[in-house]
C-alpha cells in the first residue's frame, strides 16, 4: 500500500521560506503525477503546484514566482519550496500523487501538514 509522508511544515514571518518535502513508500508502483494542495480554514482545498514525470509543471497564479515543485524520481520525493510566503499563505498543505500499482491508478493523498505564515 502506497504511503506518503509529508514535512517541513511550521511558523514562518511574512517574506520568510519553508520547504515541504513527501516521499511515496510502500508496495511497487510507479508515479505519474505528483502535486501539493492548500486548504486555508474556511476554503476549499485549491491546487498549488503539480509536476509530471517528465518534468512539465504546472503552479498557480497565486503562487506563481514565488513556490517552486521539483521531484528526485530516485526517491520518489517531491518538494515544494515557498518563498516570499504571505499570511495568505496559511494553510495546511497535502501531498498528492497519482500513481500506478497493481495494473491500477490510484490517487493518494499524505496527512497533511499545517503552514502558518504571522508576525
Amino acid at each position: 500500500q502506497v504511503q506518503l509522508v509529508e514535512s517541513g511544515g511550521g511558523l514562518v514571518q511574512p517574506g520568510g521560506s519553508l520547504r515541504l518535502s513527501c516521499a511515496a513508500s510502500g508496495g511497487t508502483f510507479s508515479i505519474a503525477v505528483m502535486g501539493w494542495f492548500r486548504q486555508a480554514p474556511g476554503k476549499e482545498r485549491e491546487l498549488v503546484a503539480r509536476i509530471t514525470g517528465g518534468g512539465s509543471t504546472y503552479t498557480a497564479d497565486s503562487v506563481k514566482g514565488r513556490f517552486t515543485i521539483s521531484r528526485d524520481n530516485a526517491k520518489n520525493t517531491v518538494y515544494l519550496q515557498m518563498n516570499s510566503l504571505k499570511p495568505e499563505d496559511t494553510a495546511v498543505y497535502y501531498c498528492n500523487i497519482g500513481v500506478v500499482t497493481g495494473g491500477r491508478y490510484l490517487e493518494v493523498w499524505g496527512q497533511g501538514t499545517l503552514v502558518t505564515v504571522s508576525s
